[in-house]
Parts: C-alpha cells; sequence; structure tokens
C-alpha cells in the first residue's frame, strides 16, 4: 500500500541520526553547523571610535568660525593618550578611537587648517561622526546554536575574537547502488550496461548538505553481493541505496537486507517520480532506499534525504521551502499521485519543462525548480498560481 509524502515524512522523522559533536578551528568551521552558544570576547566596536576623517572636539567648541589647536592625532590602532579640552582638537582618521573629553567629530573639509591651528567653517554639519562602543554587540553577547556558519558568520564570530567553535560531526553516508546493468564511471560499459551516474550526483548532493558520502561498491543482482555491500554500510552512520527498491525479480535489497537486520517502515509512496522509495534501519543504521531512475533518485534525496541530512546536524527537520509563482504555460489535469515537475523559473514566472521523463538527465540539469501538483489536481490555465520548490 501506497503513503503520501507527508506521511513518509513523518516516518523519516524517527530515523533521524544524532550526530556528536566536535571543536574546530574558525578557520575550518565553514559550511558546519554551530552545535553550541558562543559567547562574545569582546565587544563591536571595542571603543568608541570615529566614523569619518576629521578634527574630535567638544561639541560644546563645534560651532561655525570657531577656532582650536590642533594637539595631536589618533589613527587607528594608535590613540591619543591625553585628554581634550576647552578650545583644543585632535586630528582623527576613521576607525579610530575618540579621545577622552570629546564627544564630536568635525569633518575635514568643514575645516580650514592653518598649522596647529584649525577654524570651522559655515558649512558645519550635525556630527556627531562617532561609532559608540558596542553597538554591534557587546562583551557576553550570545549567538545562538543551532546554525549553519556562513562566510558572514565567521565574519562575526572572528570579530567577537572566537578562535575555535562546537560544531555537529558531519555524518557518513555509505551509498550503494545496485543493479548487473551498472559500471562506474571511467569503465568501457558492455552493449547492455550503463554507467552509474547516480551515485556521483548524489555524492555531490550530500557533500552539499553538510555531510560526507562514501561510495560503497556496486551490489549485484545476487543475494550475496547485495548482502555484501549492505554489510559495509553498517559502520556509516545512514545507508542510501540506489535501485533495488520495487518488487521486480532482480530488486533485492529489501529481501536480501532483511536476512542480516534490515526492518522497513515503508517501500511505496504516492508521487511521481519516485514510487518506489523505501525506509528503514538496518540495524541500527538508518536507511534510505532510493529509485533507480537518475531523476527520481535525485528529487526522492532533494525531498527527504536533505530534511534528514540536516536534522541530524541539529538542523530543524522541515520538508523543502516551497514559494508560490505563476504558470508559464497550461497543465493538464493531474492524476492520483503527488507530481514534482522539473521546470524553469525565471522570475517569478516558471514553466515545466516538456518531457518529464524520470530517465532524463538533460532535463533534470537545465531545471531549477520543481513544481507541486497535489493529487488529483484539476487542469490549470496559464498564469495560475502553483507551489514550486528551488533546485
Amino acid at each position: 500500500m501506497m503513503i503520501s509524502v507527508a506521511e513518509a515524512f513523518t516516518h523519516l522523522e524517527a530515523l533521524i541520526p544524532c550526530m556528536e559533536h566536535e571543536t574546530v578551528p574558525l578557520r575550518a568551521a565553514h559550511g558546519r553547523v554551530l552545535a553550541a552558544d558562543v559567547t562574545a570576547q569582546r565587544a563591536q566596536p571595542p571603543f568608541d571610535g570615529s566614523a569619518m576623517d576629521g578634527y574630535a572636539m567638544r561639541s560644546a567648541d563645534a560651532r561655525p568660525g570657531a577656532t582650536a589647536k590642533v594637539i595631536g592625532e589618533s589613527q587607528a590602532g594608535s590613540r591619543f593618550a591625553g585628554r581634550v579640552g576647552a578650545g583644543e582638537a585632535v586630528r582623527i582618521f576613521t576607525g579610530a578611537p575618540v579621545p577622552e573629553g570629546t564627544d564630536r567629530i568635525v569633518l575635514q573639509e568643514d575645516v580650514d587648517r592653518d598649522g596647529d591651528q584649525i577654524t570651522l567653517r559655515d558649512s558645519l554639519d550635525q556630527g556627531p561622526h562617532i561609532r559608540r562602543k558596542g553597538i554591534d554587540f557587546d562583551i557576553g553577547s550570545i549567538l545562538t546554536a543551532p546554525r549553519v556558519i556562513t562566510p558572514r558568520l565567521i565574519g562575526l564570530l572572528g570579530a567577537m575574537n572566537v578562535a575555535h567553535v562546537t560544531v555537529a560531526r558531519r555524518p557518513v553516508i555509505g551509498l550503494i547502488a545496485t543493479g548487473d546493468e551498472l559500471v562506474m564511471p571511467g569503465e568501457t560499459p558492455g552493449p547492455d550496461q550503463i554507467v552509474s551516474s547516480n551515485s556521483l550526483a548524489l555524492a555531490a548532493l550530500i557533500e552539499a548538505a553538510g555531510a560526507v558520502p562514501r561510495i560503497l561498491p556496486i551490489a549485484r543482482d545476487t543475494r550475496d553481493s547485495t548482502i555484501a555491500a549492505l554489510k559495509l554500510a553498517q559502520d556509516c552512520d545512514m545507508v542510501v541505496t540506489i535501485g533495488g527498491a520495487s518488487v521486480g525479480d532482480h530488486d533485492l535489497v529489501a529481501s536480501s537486507g532483511k536476512e542480516i537486520g534490515l526492518t522497513l517502515d515503508f517501500y511505496k509512496i504516492a508521487m511521481r517520480p519516485g514510487k518506489p522509495l523505501m525506509a528503514g534501519r538496518l540495524n541500527n543504521t538508518p536507511m534510505l532506499g532510493l529509485p533507480g531512475n537518475p531523476v527520481s533518485a535525485m528529487i526522492c534525496a532533494e525531498l527527504f534525504l536533505i530534511p534528514l541530512i540536516h536534522a541530524s546536524l541539529g538542523l530543524p527537520f522541515a520538508p523543502r521551502d516551497r514559494q508560490t509563482a505563476k504558470l508559464g504555460a497550461a497543465l493538464p489535469a493531474n492524476g492520483p499521485r503527488e507530481h514534482y515537475m522539473r521546470a524553469r523559473l525565471t522570475g517569478t514566472t516558471v514553466s515545466p519543462m516538456s518531457n518529464q521523463d524520470s530517465s532524463l538527465l538533460s532535463i533534470l540539469s537545465e531545471a531549477n525548480a520543481l513544481i507541486v501538483r497535489p493529487p488529483h489536481d484539476p487542469a490549470q490555465p496559464a498564469g495560475a498560481p502553483v507551489q514550486i520548490i528551488g533546485l
């Protein structure tokens, strides 16, 4: 019996592996998931700093026509050590600490200077052109986990004077392609064989999602070969099979896997492409069985494997985000299964690819979105709103 996509997603939540934590240098943290809150060790800015080049003065002295004596200089990395009094000014540069006793930066273009004396012009603005200490964050400010560490976040953490961060360990995912018809890329296929491109595409998807793929030997269409391949994956954090998930005479994953502890939660979903999808546990290892057709495998991985990886890293377990776009072409009525159509999104208009055959990698490579059609969705005219998932 087929279950819905929503039901399958609910089943998968029980299979989420939980990754332990590790500490890595900030330089190596890009793309990792922050697993523990971080406390700022330094304020940003760490002092009152000048936002412009000019002269630091008391605001009480800053008026058109006023004069002041320049008694020193403050630049980034080297502050003026003294205190500024009435009728005095300090030459200051952007980013330099504001001298004690001053609360205003007069822009250099609003000043005429003669030796160590300045005269403020009539063009004097309101100021104060000072960035106050801690306006970005203060000592003790908390950056909460979990979150993906982006380049922008690395910049923030560095400014917080954080050299190491606690992250979730990347899950190792064993990939097993199945079938006598497969050879690895670079090998010479026989007349009835095809190249196993799915493994490489899924490995790239797994890496992009934050996990570590381990491509295992192809499981041939025999009980012994299938069992041997599955055993190799049992020390992984998750095992993903490709093909062999249907009910044909040569689809051996479920039947052979049961002999070494495979239990299934489901094995058919009311969706297309991707009906022969199964999930369960190989003893204690979560297992996801993807269809063999390349489009079906990739779409099922987008919908189910990526959320599983994200959740294992401590991020929320949630379906892929959906947006609304308008159809660029009319669509006929949909059948009883939820349909994920490869499409091209341009601006706010999404157009389905002309051929939706689940074996066509060229179509998949050109798509940047999936149109999601509910079961029994009636025919939709061009311009109608539809839900999409970005690729």
